[in-house]
């Protein structure tokens, strides 16, 4: 089978080998096992690999660098003028030259591959949106064109687009999906978590304003504050992470609050089953796969109401959505702490669930889209 990755993922290459952001390339790397050709389009970036990047593996993987474009400005809108026309024709190729057809959404790359992939009706393909599919959510105009294009049975055909969560009157084209990090033989009995020393926080994520890490920055400041023994530890890096800094020092967090930036995996299995509570109240998720890997270790999700996540927490039953209110979020912790059972319920829930959704459940789910 030959099979052609359209995303906006920017690549970089070094030793002969192509890189990109782990997570991204850990699923794809599923994908590839059950082919023979791989064609990858995407951008490229000169900056160097990343503590979080890694390669492929398939040793039959060509690569159709495009440019990436946004029309933020008005030089950027001129630009993409010049490059959108070859950016269309790489596409193009990649698509009529393979099997199989995968698109990565919601993206610009990801609008423009919406478009060509109607040119193939009788081709199967495969989408995964690994944005928001919320109906009723705002977001960009872009984003809803992908979402209308690909929902459309007359334009997007022999499709199966895989979205996170499951949402009323959808079209045949969609179809419910998730993802994983770790595998079965991880699955092992989780020590049960107190509070009679100091109560550990995690936020795990990009440092940007719409992941919100600042809120959790403060509700620590908080609690500290209230005469709580709190810790916070943050994983990611991000535009945040002066604004972070400097609020730390400001307010003498420097023994509560602590900063890691980008890590490997086992670093973070590590943090998520010596933490009690993953503090995430991001503005915007897909597959929000922090909230699930720290279930999976029985760290309570602290989190939002977006997307798919109301799911994944069971409506309240293993973690709890809350609004981006630092009140808020203060007499929820409380709640778990005076009320501990409530809590190691939560945690011992929240595990049984994560725990079903393994590599090796994913891994064969992927299996059926392809082989069968």
């Amino acid at each position: 089978m030959k099979f052609a990755i359209i995303t906006h993922v920017e690549h970089k290459f070094k030793d002969n080998k192509w890189i990109a952001y782990e997570p991204y390339v850990r699923e794809m790397n599923l994908w590839l096992k059950f082919v023979d050709e791989v064609k990858i389009v995407a951008p490229i970036s000169l900056i160097l690999p990343f503590e979080i990047d890694t390669t492929y593996n398939h040793n039959s993987l060509t690569f159709e660098k495009i440019p990436s474009f946004n029309i933020l400005s008005l030089k950027n809108s001129l630009r993409s003028v010049i490059v959108i026309p070859n950016i269309i024709f790489k596409i193009f190729k990649a698509m009529r030259w393979a099997d199989h057809i995968h698109l990565r959404c919601p993206g610009n790359i990801g609008l423009i591959g919406c478009f060509v992939q109607i040119l193939f009706p009788n081709k199967p393909k495969t989408v995964k949106y690994a944005g928001n599919w919320d109906p009723k959510s705002k977001q960009p105009l872009s984003y809803k064109l992908q979402k209308l294009i690909l929902s459309n049975t007359f334009l997007t055909k022999n499709v199966k687009v895989l979205v996170y969560g499951e949402w009323k009157n959808q079209s045949k084209n969609i179809v419910p999906f998730f993802t994983a990090t770790y595998s079965k033989n991880e699955c092992i009995s989780i020590n049960q978590k107190d509070f009679l020393n100091e109560i550990k926080f995690l936020f795990v994520g990009a440092l940007s304003k719409g992941k919100k890490p600042m809120l959790s920055v403060k509700t620590i400041h908080k609690l500290k504050s209230k005469g709580y023994n709190v810790k916070l530890q943050i994983y990611g890096e991000g535009e945040e992470r002066s604004v972070i800094e400097k609020y730390i020092v400001d307010n003498d967090l420097q023994k509560e609050v602590f900063l890691f930036g980008n890590v490997d995996k086992e670093q973070i299995k590590k943090a998520y089953q010596q933490a009690h509570f993953l503090l995430f109240v991001s503005a915007s998720e897909g597959w929000p796969k922090v909230v699930a890997e720290a279930m999976f270790w029985g760290c309570v999700p602290i989190t939002s109401n977006v997307s798919c996540i109301p799911f994944m927490v069971g409506n309240g039953n293993r973690g709890t959505v809350v609004n981006p209110n630092i009140d808020d979020i203060i007499s929820l912790i409380e709640k778990y702490l005076t009320t501990e059972e409530l809590y190691k319920k939560h945690s011992e829930n929240a595990v049984e669930w994560s725990q079903h959704y393994t590599i090796e459940k994913f891994e064969k789910e992927i299996e059926k889209l392809l082989i069968h």
